[in-house]
């Protein structure tokens, strides 16, 4: 068994229906809990509409290669192509830590799959969704994402807004 933090995004087609409907497919995966949706700016130098993002624990029978293939499923299912590094996507799932069921956190630096994720410290996307769902969450080698959230740009984490409450 182990655990895993889902980052989600999307921002193109009906992103809330396609988030909604990855989520609920990742109830057979063992969802533990899921954020809010946010609505946030894209990130990266590809112009494009706003994503709306969310966080996914889970917990379950896969390994960190596992929870790597089921996003992968779960892009898929939601027509993903991957023509343009950092373009527009119909579905946008990366897997940002891994825990084992000793706590310990599962680390990689294989290039197919870096864990904990490579920038997520870096994201206020994937903070302030991850910190509203669990305040005490730890990003293995960077600390309480609370802390990391507080190093960022606060115009970034303005930015990243709840979408729920807007519509």
């Amino acid at each position: 068994m182990t655990r895993a933090v889902l980052s989600l995004g999307a921002n193109l087609g009906d992103r809330a229906a396609t988030l909604r409907a990855a989520l609920t497919a990742l109830k057979d995966d063992g969802l533990v809990a899921r954020s809010t949706l946010y609505e946030t700016p894209p990130w990266g130098p590809v112009e494009q509409p706003p994503y709306l993002n969310a966080i996914a624990i889970v917990r379950g029978d896969r390994d960190a290669a596992g929870w790597l293939a089921r996003a992968h499923e779960l892009e898929q299912a939601a027509g993903r192509t991957r023509e343009v590094r950092w373009g527009a996507r119909t579905l946008d799932v990366d897997v940002v830590t891994v825990t084992a069921d000793d706590g310990s956190p599962v680390l990689s630096d294989d290039p197919g799959l870096t864990l904990p994720h490579p920038r997520a410290h870096e994201r206020a996307f994937v903070l302030v969704p991850w910190s509203s769902l669990d305040p005490t969450a730890v990003l293995p080698g960077h600390g309480n994402v609370a802390d990391l959230l507080a190093k960022l740009p606060p115009e970034d984490v303005a930015a990243v807004q709840r979408w729920e409450h807007l519509h």
